[in-house]
């Protein structure tokens, strides 16, 4: 067989998922499922730990975590697909999936400075399901159900359950709000996670969005990559691409998390043309330290997944105690900077409390501002004078003459 028909064949065979972690915690937790019980998304669905009886018949918690769950029950639901749970370290506390997923003790008590809405949405949310912060672009609460419920959740009392089940008619006035505001260029769908949605029902939202004149590009935040990979179809990856420019935001927050399945999940968007960026959420005694952030990084763009931000971790209800000092962020931003390709290095980004938008941080590298020179420090921590131009008229004069032109030859119109 000559090598194009070796490439031919080879590109007709399905991927092989590589034995992985998620792999001996199957065969370990979950013995009696078969391949397409495993394969199945909604099975995982079916088959959530969703309380303290389930969850110890699979884990041995801690007494820390045993309280945690008693007594956040009221407070915050608990739900872990099976797939994420197999990735549990049955043994160590600490395991960066475990304290993401089951709540300990000081989950249950709010400490000073925390908000039930840290992102101050609730105050600019013109109908249930929208939430108009930003000059240029809304967010689209589409439901308030997870496959998994992160316990670092920055929207808990929306995914407590029961409070954004979007009914059509809702739908209807979300989306005739964008239309009405012609400012709106750019929709973030989340929730909850829009990929629990039927290929029906996600198409119901996105077909009429991608029809208003003015929406540039669609966003949809979702999880499902990490903790229910095999939600991500070649159906569900073929209606995305059919409503483009639509960017999937997922959200990895440690190397552990990104196992052959998960990169198969993002690779399945990429391959049909569906862009995937990550934001991580920077966590302590989870991933606080410039190696991990690094590793997780290296992995991401392995897998053609850009890391985009590291988010300084909201001050939601319970949460104080997995927050980081902000120079803990900027501490790994320097020790990544330089150090690493640039496409490694994420935006660190903190969401101001009370809704005050996002700010991002960097280290500070400027020495000394001068009239002729600046002084910075490089990586190293040596210094470098730039020169500073005699010339500072920084006008364009060629933007009038090309914005005319490019109204003239419909530069910024879709399609």
């Amino acid at each position: 067989m000559d090598s194009s028909a070796l490439l031919a064949t080879a590109s007709a065979e399905p991927r092989i998922i590589r034995t992985s972690l998620s792999a001996e915690g199957r065969q370990r937790l979950f013995p009696q499922a078969t391949d397409a019980e495993w394969g199945d998304w909604r099975w995982h669905q079916r088959h959530a730990v969703r309380g303290l009886e389930q969850l110890e018949r699979h884990v041995s918690l801690t007494a820390d975590e045993r309280a945690g769950v008693q007594e956040t029950s009221a407070l915050f639901r608990i739900g872990i697909s099976p797939y994420y749970l197999s990735l549990i370290d049955p043994e160590h506390p600490f395991c960066p999936v475990r304290m993401q997923s089951i709540p300990v003790r000081a989950e249950a008590r709010v400490r000073p400075g925390e908000l039930e809405d840290p992102l101050g949405e609730d105050k600019t949310r013109p109908e249930e399901c929208i939430v108009h912060k930003y000059p240029d672009r809304v967010l689209f609460l589409a439901l308030d159900t997870c496959s998994v419920y992160c316990r670092h959740c920055t929207r808990r009392r929306i995914t407590q359950g029961g409070v954004a089940e979007l009914s059509k008619e809702q739908m209807r006035r979300g989306i005739e709000y964008i239309r009405r505001h012609p400012e709106v260029r750019d929709v973030l769908i989340s929730g909850g996670d829009p990929f629990l949605l039927s290929e029906q029902r996600l198409e119901e939202l996105l077909a009429p969005l991608s029809e208003i004149p003015h929406v540039e590009m669609i966003r949809i935040g979702t999880r499902v990559p990490v903790v229910l990979p095999m939600r991500v179809t070649d159906a569900l990856a073929s209606l995305l691409r059919r409503y483009a420019p639509v960017f999937v935001v997922t959200h990895f927050n440690h190397p552990k998390e990104v196992t052959p399945e998960a990169r198969e999940a993002c690779e399945r968007l990429i391959d049909h043309g569906v862009p995937v960026e990550n934001q991580a959420v920077l966590m302590r005694q989870l991933n606080s330290d410039a190696r991990i952030i690094k590793e997780l990084s290296h992995l991401l763009l392995r897998t053609r997944v850009r890391p985009y931000y590291l988010h300084q971790m909201d001050v939601a209800e319970g949460c104080e105690h997995l927050r980081t000092p902000i120079a803990k962020g900027l501490e790994i931003i320097q020790q990544l900077r330089g150090h690493t390709t640039g496409l490694a290095v994420p935006h660190l980004a903190v969401d101001l409390p009370g809704g005050g938008g996002k700010v991002t941080l960097q280290p500070d590298y400027v020495v000394e501002w001068g009239e002729r020179e600046t002084v910075f420090r490089n990586f190293k921590g040596e210094h470098y004078a730039y020169p500073e131009p005699e010339e500072t008229d920084c006008s364009c004069p060629y933007d009038e003459t090309w914005r005319a032109r490019a109204q003239a030859f419909g530069y910024h119109r879709k399609g």
